[in-house]
């Protein structure tokens, strides 16, 4: 019998802000780097593994904020989430000690100028950047959203929180140059369009999520939206069809049916 990769757990964040120039809700998206070994070249969300930072800082309450009642893997979750989107896209959910404030864009550029690469690298911790510039993480603009585990039998396999957060304002991101090599602020539409032309490559996830999003009419209601769901957590089960692959997943997760055709998966 084949042994069952273990999950590793990770976040994804979804970063949203009201179209600048249609009706239609924009999400931050990166184009992954082709060498990367997961998801090569995909269009995606922010997001990576949780590490053993993200879990040292949830045992300091005094570095974030909006984590009441969660534990401690809740809380690493959401620390991931902060982390990863500041390394990925130099967009930082956080607040300076004292403020009820988002940090703003001048700031959030300033800090990603002079430690993202550094954190990219290893070289700096997270918890260090926040300690050092007086700042604690708005755990509290991180909506939950989504909760996928890669099918059983995959190599490489992930235990995914997706969240959803509101993009502070002017903060605009940039993608890395290392890790993902574009960048882009798009509609759910525009998204599932270039995957459906071949402009883009979708993950199955990201492609369910998107057309979930696209039924909200901005960010206000879309995150009122998911503060009121029921998370279902999703596993796909995949079965071999004559042309490709199937995946089944439990229809109660609100994702507009219970089996897909995925063709030739990867």
């Amino acid at each position: 019998m084949t042994e069952i990769a273990a999950t590793r757990p990770a976040s994804t964040v979804l970063l949203l802000r009201d179209g600048t120039t249609s009706a239609e809700i924009e999400i931050f998206m990166m184009v992954r780097h082709h060498q990367i070994e997961f998801n090569s070249g995909a269009l995606v969300f922010p997001g990576g593994s949780v590490d053993k930072n993200d879990n040292e800082i949830a045992a300091n309450p005094a570095l974030y904020s909006g984590g009441e009642g969660l534990d401690a893997d809740a809380l690493g979750f959401r620390i991931a989430g902060v982390r990863e989107t500041f390394e990925e896209s130099g967009i930082l959910l956080a607040r300076p000690k004292g403020s009820s404030e988002l940090v703003d864009a001048k700031r959030a550029d300033a800090l990603a100028l002079a430690h993202r690469s550094a954190l990219n690298e290893g070289k700096i911790t997270f918890q260090t950047i926040l300690t050092d510039n007086g700042l604690v993480l708005a755990l509290d603009a991180l909506v939950p959203y989504a909760h996928w585990i890669t099918p059983e039998g995959m190599p490489k396999r992930f235990d995914t929180w997706f969240f959803l957060a509101a993009a502070p304002p002017e903060q605009l991101g940039a993608h890395d140059g290392k890790e993902s090599t574009d960048s882009i602020w798009v509609s759910a539409r525009e998204a599932l369009a270039g995957g459906e032309s071949g402009r883009f490559k979708l993950p199955f996830p990201t492609t369910r999520n998107l057309i979930r999003l696209g039924k909200q009419p901005n960010v206000a209601a879309a995150l009122e939206d998911s503060k009121a769901m029921s998370i279902v957590t999703v596993m796909p089960v995949m079965t071999k069809t004559a042309t490709g692959r199937q995946l089944r997943i439990p229809k109660e997760a609100g994702y507009d049916g219970e089996v897909f055709d995925v063709g030739a998966m990867g």
